[in-house]
């Protein structure tokens, strides 16, 4: 019996605490900015930052694009050096 009571009392008190605790603390206003701010002349525009970007992902897709066919042509090397020598090993069973 003395239990649940002590147990709502606690909660009611972390309760109450809780939100004076939330008072307490002072809100952060919009005004306030966080860190070091950059001058704008000193930063690149936007579209600065997506061309740059684009042209790193054009210049990665190209180099996939070369990987793809150099990894196509030897594949089909390997495919045709196999069928030369099946055929090759089949004559001579022959």
């Amino acid at each position: 019996m003395l239990f649940p009571s002590l147990l709502r009392r606690a909660v009611f008190m972390i309760s109450i605490l809780s939100v004076i605790g939330l008072l307490s603390v002072d809100p952060i206003r919009a005004d306030q900015e966080s860190g070091t701010a950059i001058p704008a002349e000193s930063r690149p525009c936007v579209d600065c930052h997506a061309f740059e970007f684009m042209q790193r992902a054009l210049q990665d897709l190209k180099k996939t694009a070369y990987n793809l066919d150099m990894r196509t042509e030897t594949l089909l090397l390997q495919v045709e050096k196999r069928n030369l020598c099946d055929c090759v090993t089949a004559n001579m069973l022959n």
